[in-house]
């Protein structure tokens, strides 16, 4: 699998998402993807107990930890390598997450107007 370039929404390099937790499709602390990333794992999303509810509500529980696959479960705070589509999901029913913008993969855009994204900036 080849990796697209690494730049952010912003034209920038990307820069890391998480470590602790690891996240990304490579498992690598970044937002990087490629084409084999069905679910475009691109968005950089600060979570809140908010959007943690509405996922698991919508079938993707992200925070009940899941030790079988390493994953100890997010807790609000935490940065996570999310799907461009649930995040546009999540924006249309007003809870999305918030957004660091310089470790969003610039791939995002296909899916969420880059002005979505700024608008749930993280500070």
């Amino acid at each position: 699998m080849e990796k697209d370039p690494a730049i952010n929404v912003l034209g920038g390099r990307l820069e890391p998402c998480s470590t602790a937790p690891l996240t990304g499709y490579f498992r690598d602390g970044h937002c990087n993807t490629c084409a084999e990333d069905r679910g475009s794992h691109t968005v950089c999303a600060v979570m809140t107990a908010e959007f943690l509810a509405y996922s698991k509500y919508v079938g993707n529980d992200l925070s009940t930890p899941r030790p079988e696959y390493g994953f100890a479960g997010l807790h609000p705070g935490d940065r996570w390598c999310l799907c461009a589509a649930r995040f546009a999901q999540a924006h249309d029913e007003g809870c999305a997450p918030l957004v660091h913008l310089a470790a969003t993969h610039a791939r995002a855009t296909d899916i969420v107007p880059l002005a979505v994204l700024q608008g749930c900036a993280a500070p």
